[in-house]
């Protein structure tokens, strides 16, 4: 039986005009509570707006979820007089110092990570995947390793940052990395290991709280789930649906793999991290790293191998022909970093960036 899961999503809020970010968020997520409740929800700084899907047991129900999540968000910010952008970092605007939003836990986090603060301006997707328990979900994690790589290049949405392109197909990824806890988790043994592990970082003050352990994998402190944070938010709903049911097809076979018995990879962080560039540089168009072998390959030739290993949840859950032709279109027409570059080439204008990636209040069609 397939797993349920859902997705969080944040959107930068923008001038409808300039198409700079604007610091308007709590406006809109009041608005957008109306439709959503508790559902819609603001961030640290306030050009982000953030909203969640309930949890879904198929992907025709997680896609239509995403699609009227965003089209009441996108119709509360134009309520508010602005809009809202999927893409993983700002295309414009003026970010530094970036406007932080009220409340003692942020103000908490500025006395805390002071300059990392000034580049929270990121915009990211969380899958949360449902696990029978907290010590299966650590173990999965460790499963999912040497895989993140080839989930970062195929959601890579972020390769321009207020107005300059930085050459990266996932700029947000790198910004993120800073963080003393942030990036691919280490191998954990069981969840009380990864318990002790926690109550260290806290203890030394590298954790303000359990909110701030940002690693790409981790057990939900509230869910029984475990989630998978690495991903730029989707410019598409049909983008954001195919990479959840990757996500959801990937913690399934891993899930298989922990009640088999079967060790997990463990390739190394020196290795891990060159992947993770090299994904985050080149996305599916380059050269990556092969964290199985040790070897190059081809970033596409890396995602074919990743929908072959998750096959079996693919065909159990019935989503294997939605997610085959989804990634197909992704290999074929290029991750989001691509089609906002394919976008500039046109008439060199960044504004037009910003419209490409602008939710709309009328249900897109995925």
């Amino acid at each position: 039986m397939a797993l349920r899961f859902g997705i969080e999503e944040e959107y930068f809020v923008v001038d409808p005009v300039s198409r700079e970010v604007v610091p308007r968020a709590e406006a809109v997520v009041r608005r957008a509570e109306a439709v959503l409740g508790d559902r819609a929800s603001t961030e640290l700084v306030s050009f982000l707006a953030e909203a969640k899907t309930p949890p879904c047991d198929d992907l025709a129900k997680l896609t239509e979820q995403v699609r009227s999540m965003r089209a009441a968000m996108a119709a509360a910010a134009e309520r508010e007089g602005v809009r809202l952008a999927a893409s993983g970092t700002p295309v414009l605007g003026e970010l530094l110092p970036p406007p932080i939003a009220a409340g003692a836990r942020y103000a908490d986090s500025l006395a805390t990570y002071r300059a990392l603060d000034d580049e929270q301006c990121i915009c990211s997707c969380h899958v949360h995947v449902e696990m029978p328990d907290r010590d299966r979900a650590v173990r999965v994690g460790n499963h999912l390793r040497p895989w993140l790589p080839v989930l970062l290049a195929l959601a890579a949405n972020s390769p321009y940052w207020a107005g300059r392109d930085t050459g990266h197909a996932c700029w947000r990824v790198l910004s993120w990395s800073r963080w003393p806890v942030a990036g691919p988790p280490p191998l954990f043994e069981s969840a009380a290991h990864y318990d002790d592990v926690v109550a260290a970082l806290l203890g030394c003050g590298a954790l303000m709280d359990h909110g701030t352990i940002f690693w790409d994998v981790r057990p939900s402190a509230r869910l029984p789930t475990i989630e998978v944070r690495l991903g730029d938010v989707a410019r598409t709903t049909g983008d954001a649906a195919v990479f959840a049911a990757l996500v959801r097809a990937l913690v399934q076979v891993s899930l298989a793999a922990v009640e088999d018995g079967a060790a997990p990879p463990d390739p190394s962080a020196e290795m891990l991290r060159a992947a993770y560039w090299l994904a985050a540089r080149d996305g599916l168009t380059g050269r990556a790293l092969d964290l199985r072998t040790g070897r190059p390959a081809a970033a596409a030739d890396l995602v074919r191998d990743l929908l072959r290993h998750v096959r079996p949840a693919l065909d159990d859950s019935g989503d294997l022909a939605a997610v085959t032709a989804g990634v197909a279109a992704l290999l074929e027409s290029g991750n989001g970093a691509d089609r906002q570059r394919a976008v500039f080439r046109r008439r060199g204008l960044l504004t037009d960036v910003v419209d490409d990636v602008l939710l709309s209040p009328a249900p897109e069609g995925g």
